[in-house]
């Protein structure tokens, strides 16, 4: 017999010839076809470059070069930065931890600016004024003298709402003012003379500044003065964003670091031919780069293009006199390097003493790190134009591209009570103080539930919301946890079979997580995928209470799963920090001790030893026991940070609660019970108003009622009705008609009071 030997491979092939069908048509077919499926979403931004959406392709692979424009630190970082930082960190965030994106992110400090030297000078000459030791006569007379300048810079401003912060200071200043006057005048004690010298200082502290600077601010030459000022206010920036859990950039920049880079930039945009010098200062010409058929000017703002004001306001507020301004060969220009003036730092330069313009700055700390061309640049809208439209121009300029950055990403504006928020209109809340009020989570799920591009109102209402909307959060976490402690964890007990609730919920849950991905990939729209968490959180809870309804136990391991994502989402957002599976960690809890796990087993046994008491108190009827068990419940429990829920059947429901958060929340408790008190008594007392309104009503006979009135009439009948009107016209019937009626009405209600009292209606 002869035998023949096959490979493996000929094998199969000859396997699936053997069992193929021999029909040629079924032959062609494939024995296998892939699922057609809906497709996945691919992540889009919204680019200020084309003022849409765009999909998002990073220039190489997975990495991500990111340029931030940071703060200027000449004082306290508000809420106005926050919003910016806030939402480029969740930004950031959502690119790294949920897209994978490999991202380098640089960010400057701002630290030489006009504002810096402006401030700078002012405060280290307004010490310098109050350590003089010069009489109120001489410190009024001086204030006097600095309103004259400020009156004037009231008058000239355009601005509405600078206009507005003027008049206003002008009239703290003015009402000060007089009240040292008029101290002086009566002479009054000392300390009230001084006490009023201060107030008036205080109200003056801008006017009598600007005018110190003035007289003197040229006389300044110490350098350290200025970076004294941004070396404080950049250790505040940072503190502050640390309080706000926002990762700290890879790479940060300072200007005063990089003034010889700028020097040589500036240099190749010369070079290049679209610089100049003047009169020590180096200015972009504008119209040649705009004409040059391989560059645009203004590209994300092209309407403001010619905008003299915001121009002006760009080159700074020590480079708009008219000095300056002639040195421009165009109006549109705008300085690359400014010749400093006497009062200035300044540094050597080609082209004599100077320092850097505000653009450059971003241009030369951003290509010094990142090269000819970017992915990401963000910032706030209100840097559109000219800052990035200068920044874009000048680096393309100098790299002879048109492709600087790729995708520009702008926040949107902060308002209060519809107004910009904003230093210089002194219209703002600073972080310290806003977080004094709130939590660094609750102020981060108030941009998480609003898109990152838009305007957001910040009041009180707006922080209600996200307050809530971590509340709720926090509710679900605690509940889950509290079903997971009571029942199985592992073995076949913990896995129980899906009827239709279970079904039900696990198609809710998958399709919230399709959710939340669609609309992450829909440039990064958190709003709606907390919208969408929020919403699965309602659907589970709805599931929790079905399942109690009908005592049953309600699925762990779905529930699990559910509070899992929502935990990492929030982790992804930067609302959580710490690794906990689930929930916000509590204080104190760290890596190597978790407190929850800790104590929880200790305070399940207090709940059930006291509900054995509470039930052994109920049949004995020992009130103060009971009473006793709820001060352990309302006020012991909780100064320790935990929550005793009692139910109708069984221990209490045990929760782990930062005792901050039980505080805030008896607090406002406390808050609303007393507001609900107050209306109460002002509901009581308005009644009681009323009634004695209606009482004293009663008293009037009819006859007098309308005697009173001499405003409305002139003349009267017998009975006291009115029969002409004031100017002694007569009074049509329909008048009549209806004072008629107000009579009769009157006679019954007095005929009431009369019989109340025990007296007889009189029957005239």
């Amino acid at each position: 017999m002869n035998c023949t030997i096959i490979g493996f491979s000929d094998y199969c092939t000859y396997t699936w010839k053997m069992a193929a069908p021999t029909d040629a048509k079924k032959r062609n077919q494939p024995l296998w076809e892939p699922p057609s499926g809906d497709g996945c979403p691919k992540l889009h931004l919204y680019n200020s470059l084309t003022r849409r959406k765009e999909p998002f392709v990073p220039q190489e692979g997975k990495k991500v070069a990111w340029y931030s424009c940071g703060p200027t630190v000449y004082d306290a970082s508000h809420m106005g930065h926050a919003r910016s930082y806030i939402s480029f960190d969740i930004l950031r965030r959502v690119l790294t931890y949920y897209f994978d994106y490999d991202i380098l992110y640089v960010m400057n400090i701002t630290d030489i600016d006009d504002k810096i030297i402006k401030r700078g000078r002012t405060n280290y000459l307004m010490e310098r004024y109050l350590q003089e030791a010069l009489s109120p006569e001489q410190r009024l007379k001086d204030v006097q003298e600095a309103m004259k300048i400020f009156q004037s810079k009231h008058d000239r401003e355009t601005n509405l709402d600078k206009k507005q912060m003027y008049a206003g200071i002008v009239k703290a200043t003015t009402t000060a003012a007089d009240a040292l006057q008029s101290t002086l005048n009566s002479q009054k004690d000392e300390s009230e003379i001084d006490q009023n010298t201060k107030a008036m200082l205080e109200a003056a502290r801008d006017p009598l500044s600007d005018w110190l600077d003035a007289e003197h601010g040229s006389q300044v030459k110490d350098k350290s003065i200025f970076f004294k000022l941004t070396q404080h206010w950049e250790r505040e920036y940072h503190q502050d964003m640390e309080a706000l859990n926002v990762l700290p950039a890879d790479v940060l920049t300072r200007v005063s670091e990089y003034v010889p880079e700028v020097i040589a930039f500036t240099q190749k945009i010369i070079d290049n031919g679209f610089g100049y010098e003047s009169n020590g200062s180096v200015y972009f010409t504008t119209s040649k780069f705009d004409n040059d058929p391989n560059h645009h000017y203004a590209k994300l703002v092209p309407e403001a293009y010619g905008d003299q004001e915001a121009l002006k306001e760009g080159e700074g507020d020590l480079c708009i006199s008219q000095d300056r301004l002639s040195e421009k060969r165009s109006p549109n220009d705008f300085a690359l390097w400014k010749a400093s003036k006497p009062g200035e730092p300044a540094w050597d330069s080609p082209w004599g003493q100077g320092r850097p313009g505000w653009h450059i700055e971003c241009s030369v700390m951003a290509s010094s790190i990142l090269g000819g061309s970017m992915d990401i640049h963000t910032g706030g809208v209100d840097l559109k134009f000219p800052h990035h439209d200068n920044e874009l121009a000048q680096a393309e300029a100098h790299y002879s591209n048109d492709h600087w950055v790729r995708y520009f990403l702008h926040s949107g504006h902060l308002t209060i009570a519809g107004c910009k928020m904003s230093k210089s209109l002194k219209n703002f809340i600073s972080i310290k103080d806003a977080l004094k009020q709130y939590t660094s989570r609750q102020i981060r799920m108030v941009f998480l539930l609003h898109s990152w591009k838009d305007t957001l109102d910040y009041s009180a209402d707006t922080m209600d919301v996200a307050v809530q909307y971590e509340k709720t959060v926090n509710e679900f976490f605690l509940n889950v946890k509290a079903i997971l402690r009571s029942t199985p964890s592992n073995g076949p007990e913990a896995f129980e079979k899906w009827n239709e609730p279970e079904l039900n919920l696990n198609q809710q849950f998958q399709t919230c997580r399709s959710k939340v991905n669609e609309a992450l990939c829909d440039s990064i729209d958190t709003k709606t995928a907390m919208e969408s968490m929020r919403a699965l959180i309602g659907q589970c809870n709805v599931y929790i209470q079905d399942r109690r309804t009908v005592k049953a136990t309600p699925n762990r391991m779905l529930l699990q799963n559910a509070a899992v994502f929502i935990t990492k989402m929030l982790r992804v957002f930067g609302a959580i920090e710490g690794d906990e599976p689930i929930g916000f960690p509590l204080s104190g809890a760290t890596q190597n001790a978790n407190v929850e796990e800790t104590v929880m087993p200790y305070l399940q046994v207090l709940s059930e030893f006291r509900e054995k008491v509470r039930q052994t108190a109920r049949q004995q009827k020992a009130v103060d026991i009971l009473k006793l068990c709820d001060a352990l419940r309302d006020d012991i429990l909780p100064d320790l940070g935990v929550r005793l829920e009692d139910r109708d059947e069984g221990a209490a429901v045990v929760k782990l609660v930062d005792r901050e958060t039980i505080m805030r929340e008896r607090q406002l408790a406390k808050q609303q019970a007393e507001e609900k008190q107050r209306k109460k008594e002002e509901a009581k007392r308005k009644e009681q108003e009323k009634q004695a309104a209606k009482d004293a009503q009663r008293r009037i006979p009819p006859s007098q009622m309308f005697l009173q009135e001499t405003s409305k009439y002139s003349s009267f009948d017998e009975k006291g009705m009115p029969t002409h009107d004031a100017e002694g016209k007569e009074l049509s019937g329909k008048q009549l008609k209806k004072l008629a009626k107000l009579y009769q009405a009157q006679e019954k209600l007095h005929s009431e009071y009369l019989k109340m009292c025990g007296m007889t209606p009189s029957t005239d």
